[in-house]
């Protein structure tokens, strides 16, 4: 009977895998000066997505990441359980302006890591990202579900 259970599990895996890798992009712009940055932005806009986020990847193409919308300012933690690549976090408010940055976060890592005030979205990047678009704070993200949310 265990011969049986081990191909549904590996089905399993490869469904759970193919999903994350086709999952749907938009476009965003990061403001900043060294320039305008296009990316494309895989939206985690529910308890859901927010919850997995960028779970058991192995891997990100350089231009991408994953927005995270809270619906609401307030404070918020992130954490890196059983995200496998390195993260920087931009932390924005509702006008999608970077208001705090934790950059190269810990693969598999359970530490807390805190916004530093009220923000209404996360972007996540590739570890090394903030540091080669040049991110500070006080600079912006621009994307469709920016600004349209009361």
């Amino acid at each position: 009977m265990r011969p049986q259970f081990l191909p549904a599990v590996a089905i399993v895996a490869c469904i759970l895998s193919s999903a994350s890798a086709e999952a749907e992009t938009s476009e965003a712009t990061l403001v900043t000066a060294s320039g305008v940055h296009k990316l494309e932005i895989e939206l985690a806009d529910t308890p859901q997505t927010r919850e997995t986020g960028l779970m058991n990847r192995r891997d990100m193409p350089s231009h991408h990441g994953m927005l995270f919308e809270f619906g609401e300012t307030r404070p918020v933690t992130m954490w890196m359980k059983n995200t496998l690549i390195s993260l920087d976090m931009l932390f924005l408010d509702e006008k999608g302006v970077v208001t705090h940055l934790k950059e190269r976060a810990k693969p598999e890592s359970l530490d807390l890591i805190p916004s530093g005030g009220p923000v209404r979205y996360v972007l996540e990047l590739n570890g090394g990202a903030a540091d080669r678009y040049g991110v500070k704070i006080g600079d912006r993200l621009h994307h469709a579900s920016i600004g349209q949310k009361p």
